[in-house]
């Protein structure tokens, strides 16, 4: 076991369970994703705590506290204490997994190293109680020293486990920055189809994180097999050369980089990934062989649409994805009418999503990354000049309602068109938005 002399500042709640127990004659250790995050110097959010007490012992200690059985089969009680809740899980073994991810039985143990033993990755398999220090049998301590990712005990029995694995160990290597050690990156390559038997919500919760991580870029050129088998209309991307020369990569690797250079958003970013995945069903050839991608962004949407909903996206998030994928190959004017009738049509955060991505699409093409940089910020600056004066964005900031142009003698269908008409002469500027603005441009234009 290796001992680390970097005391865990616990919070008092944790100190509470610790003493609790303790007082009962029991064990208890913080586990998992704390320990590693404090050993890395990350901040620490979430505590899990395990120990020896059975469940309905850890019940019985913290019966002055409301205690919520979450997972009693698994050995899970979750204590409120303030405005904490705090998971205690009582040591475990797991039994064998015939769906490829869940355990049949659990059975619980008194020793925290049999638990420590049916985890996952060396990193999470630390436990650490002040009384004791670190508990580490598989060398997590090291490995987060030499930035590893490795399972604990034999890869290909920890994936065959629990399929989920497989994209854990991607999104670790990702969010961490860690590499993934030889052994345990030739089973995910071995195994990768076993990720067929994860819901598509806990994949879609993964690459979330994934593409979120700072080492999103390697992991997702290096296991770009396994990526390909959860979205397999990514691998048409794949080696795929544009032939244009306003393009210096490969179709991947233009749109790792797009995902790259965007915010920490899982949504943009998710769009940002699936912004040209149409492009090798658009390619088209001109006289001297250049190839052109009419319509790409259409068409993208139309996929991007049916793949997300696949991953059980949520229709906003997906709404969100397709709109930016739709507009991001069209060029905006450098006019207060082009700015105001985009903001208009797909609404203020999705403009600015939309030029975070086009900036991102455009600084990814070519080595030269202020290609057309200047464009996207003089965009910005007019949205933010529109933005100042309250503009009319919609139908409804019009300063005229139905009812007066009904007022003004237009019938039914006539209504509909007249405030169409009024709020595309305001958005180009040809007349105030006001009242008395609105009301003469309708009479002097429709007299009859």
């Amino acid at each position: 076991m290796v001992t680390v002399n970097k005391p865990m500042d616990l919070p008092r709640e944790i100190d509470l369970i610790f003493s609790l127990l303790s007082a009962r004659g029991y064990s208890a250790y913080v586990v998992g994703g704390a320990v590693r995050d404090h050993l890395m110097g990350r901040c620490v959010n979430d505590y899990d705590v395990c120990t020896d007490a059975l469940p309905n012992e850890v019940e019985a200690v913290f019966s002055d506290f409301r205690v919520i059985e979450t997972g009693l089969k698994h050995g899970t009680v979750t204590v409120l204490i303030g405005d904490s809740s705090i998971e205690i899980t009582t040591f475990r073994t797991d039994g064998s997994y015939s769906d490829g991810r869940h355990p049949d039985s659990v059975d619980f143990t008194r020793d925290v190293i049999k638990d420590l033993s049916r985890r996952d990755f060396t990193v999470n398999a630390i436990a650490y109680s002040p009384k004791e220090g670190y508990i580490d049998p598989f060398g997590g301590c090291n490995d987060i020293k030499a930035s590893i990712i490795r399972c604990v005990g034999d890869p290909i029995k920890r994936f065959s486990e629990d399929a989920l694995r497989i994209l854990r160990a991607l999104r670790f290597s990702s969010s961490l920055g860690f590499e993934i050690d030889k052994e345990t990156s030739d089973a995910i390559f071995k195994l990768k189809s076993n990720l067929a038997l994860v819901s598509k919500e806990r994949i879609r919760d993964e690459m979330k994180k994934l593409i979120c991580g700072d080492g999103m870029s390697n992991v997702m050129h290096y296991y770009r097999d396994v990526i390909g088998f959860l979205i397999p209309e990514l691998t048409a991307t794949f080696d795929y050369d544009q032939n244009n020369p306003h393009h210096d990569y490969d179709l991947f690797t233009h749109t790792i980089k797009t995902v790259a250079y965007l915010p920490k958003d899982p949504v943009l970013r998710f769009a940002g990934l699936l912004h040209d995945i149409a492009k090798p069903l658009s390619e088209s050839k001109d006289e001297n062989g250049i190839s052109h991608f009419y319509r790409h962004a259409q068409s993208g949407a139309e996929i991007a649409e049916a793949i997300m909903k696949d991953l059980r996206f949520s229709n906003t998030e997906i709404k969100r994805a397709v709109t930016l994928i739709r507009h991001h190959d069209g060029v905006i004017e450098e006019t207060e009418s082009a700015v105001g009738r985009k903001l208009s049509k797909i609404g203020v955060d999705l403009y600015f999503d939309l030029l975070d991505l086009q900036r991102s699409d455009n600084a990814s093409q070519k080595e030269d990354t202020s290609l057309r940089a200047e464009h996207n910020e003089v965009l910005r600056r007019i949205a933010n000049d529109i933005l100042k004066k309250e503009p009319c964005l919609s139908l409804s900031d019009l300063a005229l309602d139905g009812n007066d142009i009904k007022d003004l003698g237009f019938k039914g269908k006539e209504i509909g068109k007249a405030l169409s008409i009024l709020f595309d002469a305001v958005i180009n500027g040809e007349v105030e938005n006001t009242k008395e603005g609105l009301t003469h441009f309708l009479t002097d234009n429709f007299k009859d």
